[in-house]
């Protein structure tokens, strides 16, 4: 089996490699990963509950990192065993590439091997199940990106805010209601210039 894509993730390079190189945010993006545990230098031991076809196995893997080229680019070598499933190894190249200072360009090769059960099944349904699991994985990285990125914006943004200007005393007082009415009707005549000007 051999796959290829590639993902723009919504953070700058050196973002998107650190989340990359997380185990733990790495856990929260891999569908069935129950866990994900560094084993020694650039090797991890993988945990995943997988489902291809009709055959749900428990797989316990290795994982090692190579080719090392910060923060552009890494090899992946891995193998699983499941059991009366199968076993799975196989290799992963990674590439990113800066696309400005706010995005980056994943692209990826993967080719991969199956064995028991799994390879009885067909390599149609195979490849169905892995293209789910990478369509899974990159939806919830970027999904994680993007929340992770805007909150640091969002802190940021609050970071440079200018000190409030004290009130003047003889402007009138007015009270929540009103002025909640008047902010509803500046964001209705900003929402419809908006779509005047586009």
């Amino acid at each position: 089996m051999e796959m290829t894509g590639e993902q723009r993730i919504p953070a700058s390079q050196a973002a998107t490699w650190a989340a990359l190189n997380d185990p733990e945010f790495l856990k929260g993006c891999v569908p069935g990963c129950e866990s994900i545990e560094p084993s020694g230098e650039n090797q991890f031991s993988v945990q995943m509950t997988a489902r291809v076809g009709p055959v749900t196995a428990k797989f316990k893997g290795r994982m090692r990192i190579s080719d090392i080229d910060a923060p552009h680019s890494y090899a992946l070598a891995f193998d699983g065993q499941g059991g009366v499933a199968g076993f799975a190894k196989g290799t992963a190249s990674v590439r990113l590439t800066a696309q400005g200072s706010e995005a980056t360009l994943l692209q990826y090769q993967a080719k991969a091997n199956v064995g028991g059960k799994l390879a009885q099944i067909g390599s149609r349904l195979v490849d169905a199940a892995a293209h789910k699991v990478a369509n899974e994985f990159f939806t919830a990285f970027n999904d994680k990106m993007t929340a992770l990125h805007a909150t640091a914006v969002h802190a940021e943004d609050e970071h440079h805010l200018p000190e409030p200007v004290p009130r003047d005393p003889d402007l009138p007082d007015v009270d929540a209601a009103s002025l909640g009415f008047f902010a509803a009707g500046a964001l209705i005549v900003v929402f419809v210039a908006l779509v005047t000007l586009l």
